[in-house]
């Protein structure tokens, strides 16, 4: 179902979820100070505005007790911690914020933003590819996706072991903590969440997802 999402500040990742959120269908309205930027997101959102968020009185001119989330993509700590004041005297909710390293992620955390509502893209996007980059290197792995905290999909060459074997008499769910929630032959086919009396083939890629404890162990 579409969201009514607000971007408070583009520079290059507020442009980036602005654009994206955009053509998964959501209604998006950017907002920044700078009428340049303002104007080079015009035509990929639902609407665009020139305001400057550190300013109460032009919040207070948007709709934005109604957004379903405001995401605030201001690198800079003052225009942030001003702008995310701003919006909590107006009575808006589901905010989240850009922090730009860890003193501003502790300060947004003291202001009221819950750890899951900040996000820092260059740590995250470190983090995560460390993780698929050590996962890679490894036997049998051909990809590997984190979801949550703790638990992630890995895309995992069928074993010539497993050949043969049924979903069930494999019994990684009782072996290893880990499910099977698809199988992608060497035709490209997926089998999406296969039965138990599925066959492995050789050539298989299996999606497991589990604990990343246990799909370390695979």
């Amino acid at each position: 179902m579409p969201k009514q999402i607000v971007i408070i500040g583009l520079g290059r990742t507020g442009t980036m979820l602005a654009k994206q959120l955009s053509n998964l269908g959501h209604f998006v309205l950017a907002i920044d100070k700078e009428p340049e930027l303002v104007q080079d997101i015009t035509p990929f959102v639902a609407q665009a505005a020139v305001a400057d968020s550190c300013r109460k009185k032009m919040l207070e001119e948007f709709p934005l007790t109604k957004a379903d989330f405001i995401i605030v993509c201001i690198g800079s700590l003052e225009n942030s911690l001003i702008t995310i004041f701003n919006l909590k005297e107006i009575g808006a909710n589901n905010i989240m914020a850009k922090a730009t390293d860890t003193t501003h992620f502790t300060i947004l955390e003291k202001m009221g933003l819950s750890s899951e509502n900040i996000f820092q893209p260059e740590h995250d996007m470190a983090i995560e590819l460390a993780g698929k980059l050590d996962k890679l290197g490894k036997p049998n792995i051909l990809d590997f996706m984190p979801l949550m905290d703790g638990y992630s999909v890995m895309e995992w060459k069928c074993p010539k072991d497993l050949v043969g074997k049924t979903l069930m008499d494999a019994n990684l769910i009782n072996k290893y903590g880990v499910q099977v929630i698809a199988v992608k032959d060497t035709d490209n086919k997926l089998n999406a969440v296969p039965k138990a009396q599925y066959e492995f083939h050789d050539g298989d890629a299996l999606f497991l997802f589990g604990p990343d404890a246990a799909l370390d162990k695979m």
